[in-house]
């Protein structure tokens, strides 16, 4: 929790200082962020962010199947560590740069950070959602990303529990019970219909993570 804990006391210094992924064009992390980052969560860290900008040049035009399974990857390798620990807070949803800087976070962090690199990678918002879910096996609230090849069709999961992306069909261990994205929030109904409630900025955690991002784009 060190390195997480010196992050959040920094958070008024490195906030200003992330140019993190804009969903409508690329992804781009400044110098300054590059340096502050190497200087104080060394080699590793700032190596993992380069890792991530090498990523996104080298899948941004690559077939979209291919842009999942090197998404879905490069994420997956991030050590899993419960908020609680990491952050000292029951529930905090991190950007990508918190992510990958503290090379630590829970399954809402590698939803989201998938999330935001593919829509940087060009992938329409209305192809992508954020699943909130109950693993069943696990007995537990999970969260994954989901991509829709069309609206009505069997989305592909993309899940920091396997790395395998399979079809919703194929998840009987999960139960969606919501579901958001940039454009709207959707309740999951055992008919398997969803049914559009409202704007995603409804949920709390979603409005404050997009909010610390619009001010770390701000000059």
């Amino acid at each position: 929790m060190e390195a997480a804990s010196r992050l959040i006391r920094c958070q008024s210094l490195l906030l200003p200082l992330i140019l993190t992924v804009s969903v409508v064009s690329a992804l781009e992390l400044s110098s300054r962020l590059m340096t502050y980052v190497l200087e104080e969560f060394g080699e590793a860290a700032h190596q993992r962010l380069e890792n991530w900008q090498r990523l996104h040049a080298m899948a941004a035009n690559a077939p979209r199947d291919r842009q999942l399974r090197l998404v879905n990857s490069f994420f997956n390798r991030v050590t899993f560590v419960s908020d609680i620990r990491h952050w000292g807070q029951e529930d905090y949803w991190a950007t990508p740069v918190e992510l990958l800087t503290t090379n630590g976070g829970d399954c809402e962090d590698f939803s989201i950070a998938k999330y935001l690199t593919l829509r940087a990678m060009g992938v329409p918002d209305d192809q992508l959602r954020i699943i909130y879910v109950k693993a069943l096996e696990l007995n537990q609230a999970h969260m994954v990303l989901a991509w829709y090849e069309t609206p009505g069709s069997d989305p592909l999961i993309l899940d920091n529990l396997i790395n395998d992306i399979k079809p919703a069909s194929q998840r009987n261990d999960l139960e969606p019970v919501y579901s958001f994205n940039g454009e709207g929030l959707w309740l999951n109904r055992t008919s398997g219909d969803n049914a559009r409630i409202g704007d995603a900025r409804k949920l709390e955690h979603w409005r404050d993570l997009n909010d610390r991002l619009t001010e770390a784009l701000r000059p």
